[in-house]
């Protein structure tokens, strides 16, 4: 299933679409996407990574200790003073053993970032398959700690550094100095743990603006919910768990959760999105492949490898293995009931088995994508 959205900025946020269970896709990790081209490759826009060099002076700092960094395309023209800040995601670390791990990587260390990425879907520059945005200043923020640009602290032992708050807001400092300050329109987006980020700072990101700006922020994959998996736990919960305390991140959770809830649970969407005052736009499969794959049906929860087949092919699921895929469906429709209820806020939630769905080409925008009720704005779907 192959879906394309438009955000048109002046026609505001917009609405919910129908789902079924009518197609099944191949699963492929967000987390172990490459994000690399090939040197000289003429197909795509290839963007050089800038490291944040005043970072370390305020603590803002990668796990391993290393500079965080940014890949930025300038915009012209019309879209000269229009920002696109695009969150990168790539799961989380719970543990230290995980988070030790973790520094050996691009999610962990500036050391092992790729030096340069392509910008496709929202960060493309070609009108053909971006058109609302391809001229606008376009940032993929690079992530580096391990919990959504939220932690707080640090582990001498392991010299492990839980600075996510601190390089989202260095980050934010440094985009600013370089024009984001003169922005007549801005959009907070995020894939996955990007998305979930792109949630815990959309209002912070709109304080950053005068008034006057237009703000608005997009989350990409990023609903992820407080499920049941197959065998009866909370594998998801369990794991936020761990990233909340041991990174301290309950120090940066929004005190409007925080002050009715756990901090754990403050670190789900679903108990989150209610209370953001900026607009924002939910763009989420129902079936997420991340959340199917790591949360729903982990290996440890289906010892017997009775999901196995259904887990590889869709076609392959007996009835009550839709049943659950459709109860999973209906608890997120259900967790944003009171969200899409504001007129400023809108979501688009379709029937794939995907994650991550603003960065490709293929899932972003494709020319024979029809049109919902033949109407140009704001969403379009091919199923």
């Amino acid at each position: 299933m192959i879906m394309k959205l438009v955000l048109l900025w002046v026609l505001g946020l917009w609405s919910v679409s129908g789902i079924d269970l009518s197609r099944s896709e191949s699963f492929l990790s967000y987390l172990d996407e490459e994000v690399t081209v090939s040197p000289g490759s003429t197909t795509t826009l290839i963007v050089p990574l800038t490291l944040i060099q005043g970072a370390a002076s305020k603590g803002a700092v990668c796990l391993d200790g290393t500079l965080p960094g940014y890949h930025l395309h300038r915009g012209f023209g019309s879209g000269a003073n229009s920002w696109v800040i695009h969150l990168e995601g790539g799961g989380w670390c719970n543990t230290i053993r995980s988070c030790v791990f973790r520094k050996t990587t691009r999610r962990g260390s500036s050391k092992f970032m790729e030096k340069s990425i392509n910008f496709t879907g929202i960060l493309s520059n070609k009108a053909e398959e971006n058109p609302d945005f391809y001229n606008w200043n376009r940032v993929r923020v690079r992530y580096c700690d391990g919990a959504s640009f939220a932690g707080e602290g640090q582990n001498e032992a392991n010299k492990l550094y839980f600075r996510g708050q601190r390089i989202w807001l260095a980050a934010m400092e440094e985009l600013m100095a370089k024009g984001m300050q003169n922005a007549n329109q801005a959009i907070l987006s995020g894939c996955s743990a990007g998305g979930l980020a792109s949630i815990l700072h959309c209002d912070e990101f709109k304080n950053l603006f005068p008034e006057t700006t237009k703000v608005k922020c997009l989350s990409d994959a990023g609903l992820f919910l407080d499920a049941t998996n197959v065998a009866g736990g909370h594998t998801l919960r369990d794991m936020y768990e761990g990233v909340v305390t041991l990174q301290g991140v309950q120090k940066n959770l929004p005190s409007t959760c925080t002050s009715q809830k756990d901090p754990t649970s403050c670190f789900f969407p679903q108990n989150l999105v209610s209370n953001v005052k900026t607009p924002m736009f939910l763009l989420n499969a129902a079936y997420d492949a991340w959340q199917v794959d790591q949360s729903l049906i982990p290996s440890l929860a289906d010892p017997h490898g009775l999901w196995r087949a259904c887990k590889t092919d869709r076609s392959h699921c007996n009835s009550s293995q839709i049943q659950f895929f459709q109860d999973f469906r209906n608890q997120m429709l259900d967790a944003v009931k009171i969200f899409s209820e504001s007129n400023q806020n809108g979501l688009f939630i379709n029937s794939c088995f995907a994650h991550c769905q603003s960065e490709r080409k293929d899932t972003w925008y494709e020319n024979d994508s029809p049109r919902i009720g033949n109407k140009v704005h704001p969403i379009y779907i091919r199923a």
